[in-house]
């Protein structure tokens, strides 16, 4: 289950609600700017590989 830290949970909810529940869908815990960024560089790899 994703969690996503109340401090970060205002930049979270700038994005997009397809985005956010691919990120919920990871399994991620996002504390720091650095996690979230670090969630997004992973789906933008994982679309890059996608047939």
């Amino acid at each position: 289950m994703s969690y996503v830290s109340p401090k970060m949970r205002p930049r979270f909810e700038t994005l997009s609600v397809d985005l956010k529940n691919e990120i919920l869908r990871r399994d991620v815990r996002i504390e720091t700017l650095h996690d979230l960024i670090a969630v997004l560089e992973q789906i933008v790899q994982d679309g890059e590989t996608a047939p």
